[in-house]
């Protein structure tokens, strides 16, 4: 059926319609309000169908179009919020491994001051045995009994710079004395008499010495570094 036809059709059919309102309406007494909407019914048929194939397509496009667009928003939404879940996730793993880091970094500074305190503890009771004189892997074996593990090396670094190990090392300037050059030298009596002849003496008292002025061998020996003194 052509737009004509149809177009005639419609205007048909509301004139149709139109008069048997018309008859309708008088008979029971209605106004013409039912003539006024059954014209513009007819009307409103006819301008559909009046509508050109080609304007029916691009209503038809832009409604598709609209559609991809709702689509598209969806899709961004819902990747948008994937990755901030991806970001949440990897920031919430990244605060684990600091903080295993620092809890495992704590539980090794606890043993190493666990260990540094037994081992002061150890040798402010222990005593070596008296020889008539002593080697230097003998005096560093006495030295690694009570000296942690962890900071023995700053000790040694000290000690060596000190004295290179001779525990009857004397400054003959200013009468500094043995493995730690103590001055004045009777500064070792507070660990004991034979600080003279006996080198587990004078690294008791050294390690005391380090423990309870720096905190550490290794702070002394930082302290040292800078200074050429500790």
């Amino acid at each position: 059926m052509s737009p004509i036809s149809v177009r005639g059709f419609a205007v048909a059919s509301a004139t149709a319609v139109t008069a048997v309102g018309s008859v309708v309406g008088v008979a029971s007494g209605s106004t013409t309000q039912n003539l006024d909407d059954a014209e513009t019914t007819a009307a409103d048929s006819t301008l559909l169908a009046d509508i050109p194939a080609g304007q029916q397509a691009q209503v038809e496009t832009a409604t598709s179009l609209t559609q991809q667009a709702d689509f598209q928003a969806i899709a961004a939404d819902a990747s948008a919020k994937k990755d901030a879940e991806e970001a949440a996730r990897k920031a919430a793993a990244k605060i684990a491994i600091e903080k295993k880091e620092l809890a495992e970094k704590a539980a090794q500074a606890a043993k190493e001051r666990a260990e540094a305190e037994a081992k002061a503890k150890a040798a402010r009771n222990s005593s070596f045995p008296v020889q008539s004189s002593y080697s230097i892997a003998q005096i560093q074996s006495m030295a690694r009994q009570v000296v942690s593990s962890g900071q023995f090396q700053c000790f040694s670094n000290i000690v060596d710079h000190e004295s290179s190990w001779n525990y009857r090392a004397v400054n003959a300037s200013s009468g500094a004395y043995g493995l730690f050059q103590a001055l004045p030298a009777s500064k070792y009596t507070s660990a004991g008499s034979d600080w003279r002849t006996n080198p587990g003496t004078q690294i008791k008292w050294g390690l005391n010495y380090m423990n309870s002025r720096y905190g550490s061998p290794c702070e002394a020996w930082s302290f040292w570094q800078a200074n050429n003194w500790y």
